[in-house]
């Protein structure tokens, strides 16, 4: 880009010596806008000494406003739509970039053969006497424009100066020419406003940077940090790749309901609607699996589904109230067909994004190479810990001392409490394993054989009692994946989901039988307030017969924050649930 005066919206107006720069006012500006330009010299005026922010102040982002807001009377005045209806674009920025590559320093092309239309967002602006370059950016890049008054028609050099601030959107159309400082430029010969701007972008230098307002403003976000709507054309690009994947290998996709009678397919809270029609409560699905099975049941042997889930629960880096997974379910397979699956998924994934299978995470190498370590929960736990679970069956309380002794003088009280309530060996065995090992399986492992008592879909293991044929996939020390050889024994699964329903109604009892304790404990016994119902249709469903099969259901949120390096969930949600903005 040219190395002239440089016009930025900056966050704050502190200078009002340059405020006819800053809002584009030339030497020759009506008095109108003199007058306007005087108002936001005083309105700065009174904020020079205040110490810079890095976020346009309110009364700041009044003043601009109410500017812009004359801007649009003027060309309204003119005879100028300032809201346009349609431009045509001959070619993107990214094209331009690419065809005009080779064009040397200083050459330009004024042919008809070479004349372009562009259209985008003004990001930057500089001027210098009759001459003046933007820099206009579109989905694809940014490309400089270069304004010379009189290669412009009637006013329209004025018109720049005066009328298009940062932030407008412009059409512009000319020939091509790459300056004697190497930046290639449209040499425009006309412009058009096509949709004006009223407040103005973040400071050029200090970005957007008060996070909770770029989760809030992710439009803002965008426009402010161009890298991150890259994230989203990647996880698009995942989406893409995941449905590839799974297609290829004759999955049919398929939808199921997000309103249902009962939530199941999961343990959580789900969130409650009321259908005034049918005068019943509803609920918004907290997994897609009862359906799935149901069209196994149907005949399908190859269904999958992508879809947003709803679980009424906390907030973290690693949560969010709605998520995205995709479920997939295959006839007369088991869980090692599924393990395969996910493998096939992340490693093609990762070669769409990166085009290679070692990645880097928040500082940490990945290795994606196939394949992936499968290991038992008995036995990681016992890698980990030192603790043979097959060694305490039996005497529960025994359990719980020897695992306090082992790792208790690491834990916090809550982690201690935790283990305490455990109320069966399969239980305490996954408590240890999510305190004392999930943290530790950075690189990716599938972690085998789950106890029956967390794992009511599964079926039983074939080998050993107690267990069941699961497993759950874990990069980064996050779990990624869950997967079984799922259960079609249908008196099985009702006595499990009837357990499971028992089970869950004593802690509801617990909870409301408690009427003090810490804030901590209230919280804890006010999430499990919730009514957990059988799905009878479902168990129906399964007395028809559902062939053998596995089931897998992958956090695609996750999976893109693995991808594209993201701390948190909110960084790969366009628009992830907040707190009400105080």
């Amino acid at each position: 880009m040219e190395g002239l005066k440089v016009w930025r919206l900056s966050s704050s107006i502190a200078r009002p010596s340059n405020l006819r720069q800053l809002f584009g006012f030339g030497a020759s500006s009506t008095p109108l806008l003199r007058c306007l330009s005087t108002r936001a010299a005083n309105a700065a005026a009174n904020t020079r000494n205040r110490r810079p922010s890095t976020s346009t102040s309110t009364s700041d982002r009044e003043a601009v406003r109410a500017i812009r807001l004359k801007k649009v009377e003027q060309l309204r005045s003119q005879g100028l739509e300032p809201y346009g209806y349609k431009w045509d674009r001959s070619h993107s920025a990214r094209e331009l970039q690419e065809i005009y590559k080779d064009l040397n320093d200083g050459e330009e092309l004024d042919d008809e053969s070479h004349r372009v239309s562009i259209a985008g967002r003004i990001v930057a602006r500089r001027a210098f006497g009759k001459l003046a370059f933007l820099t206009l950016r579109d989905d694809s890049g940014t490309i400089q424009l270069y304004c010379e008054k009189e290669r412009l028609l009637n006013d329209q050099f004025e018109q720049l100066k005066t009328l298009v601030d940062i932030g407008d959107i412009l059409g512009a159309s000319g020939s091509i020419k790459r300056t004697e400082k190497g930046e290639l430029s449209v040499k425009v010969d006309s412009f058009s406003i096509l949709t004006k701007s009223l407040l103005p972008l973040p400071d050029k230098f200090h970005g957007l940077t008060d996070i909770d307002k770029r989760y809030r403003q992710r439009y803002v976000d965008m426009i402010a940090n161009p890298e991150v709507a890259d994230i989203f054309r990647k996880r698009a690009m995942i989406m893409k790749e995941i449905r590839r994947t799974v297609e290829s290998r004759g999955f049919v996709e398929v939808e199921t309901p997000v309103l249902q009678g009962a939530a199941g397919g999961a343990e959580a809270r789900p969130f409650v609607t009321y259908h005034n029609s049918l005068g019943r409560d509803l609920y918004l699905r907290i997994a897609t699996e009862l359906h799935l099975k149901r069209m196994l049941v149907g005949g399908f042997e190859k269904v999958y589904e992508i879809g947003r889930i709803f679980r009424n629960e906390g907030i973290s880096t690693r949560h969010n109230p709605e998520f995205t997974t995709i479920e997939m379910y295959e006839a007369y397979s088991d869980y090692q067909t599924m393990m395969d699956m996910a493998e096939e998924i992340v490693t093609q994934c990762a070669l769409a994004v990166h085009g290679k299978l070692t990645i880097d995470y928040q500082g940490t190498e990945i290795q994606l190479q196939q394949p992936w370590r499968r290991e038992t929960m008995h036995n990681l736990v016992k890698e980990v810990t030192g603790i043979d679970f097959t060694e305490l069956e039996g005497d529960l309380k025994v359990a719980k001392d020897v695992v306090l002794k082992a790792i208790g003088d690491g834990l916090d009280s809550k982690d201690k409490s935790s283990i305490e309530a455990c109320p069966s060996l399969g239980n305490l065995l996954n408590e240890v394993f999510e305190i004392s090992v999930e943290p530790k399986l950075l690189q990716p492992t599938f972690v085998l054989d789950y106890p029956i008592e967390i794992s009511p879909l599964a079926k039983p293991h074939r080998r050993h009692p107690g267990l069941t044929e699961r497993f759950e996939l874990f990069i980064c020390g996050r779990e990624l994946a869950n997967a079984f050889s799922e259960l079609t024994d249908p008196l099985d699964q009702r006595a499990r989901l009837e357990e499971q329903v028992r089970q869950h109604n004593k802690k509801k009892a617990e909870a409301v039988s408690v009427t003090d304790g810490t804030e901590e404990q209230k919280i804890k016994n006010e999430e499990s307030m919730y009514e957990v119902t059988l799905d009878d249709d479902f168990l129906t469903a399964l007395e028809y017969g559902m062939p053998p099969a596995s089931g897998m259901g992958l956090g695609i949120d996750r999976l893109v924050m693995l991808l594209t390096d993201s701390a948190s969930i909110r960084d790969v949600i366009a628009f992830p649930v907040l707190k009400i903005s105080q």
